[in-house]
């Protein structure tokens, strides 16, 4: 699966379950890890938690591959590995944190 296929799967399935401020950055030209971050917002550790399973779900159905997953048991920032794409979906105030948007884009 092409990663642009990958990027839309995936915010389709963001949009789904109704997160928010979804951001895609395409981070190529920073790493060479993978292409894209796809950041998030959630209004609670529940709907983190239910957007990363319905992510892994519409990546294994449209043929993908999920390498792996974080922060299930809290809720508080999941992450999804589906090697091109990183999903990161956090709640509010540890997205405002961390601020990854800003540290991988230059913006603040």
């Amino acid at each position: 699966m092409n990663s642009e296929k990958l990027v839309k799967t995936i915010v389709d399935a963001l949009e789904d379950i109704k997160a928010y401020d979804i951001d895609v950055i395409n981070v190529s030209k920073i790493t060479s890890l993978f292409e894209y971050m796809i950041i998030a917002s959630a209004d609670s550790s529940r709907q983190t938690k239910s957007l990363g399973n319905n992510v892994q779900e519409k990546i294994k159905a449209a043929g993908g591959k999920v390498y792996s997953v974080e922060g299930e048991q809290t809720g508080e920032w999941v992450l999804v590995d589906s090697g091109d794409v990183i999903v990161h979906i956090m709640l509010p105030a540890t997205r405002e944190y961390y601020n990854l948007k800003a540290l991988w884009s230059g913006k603040k």
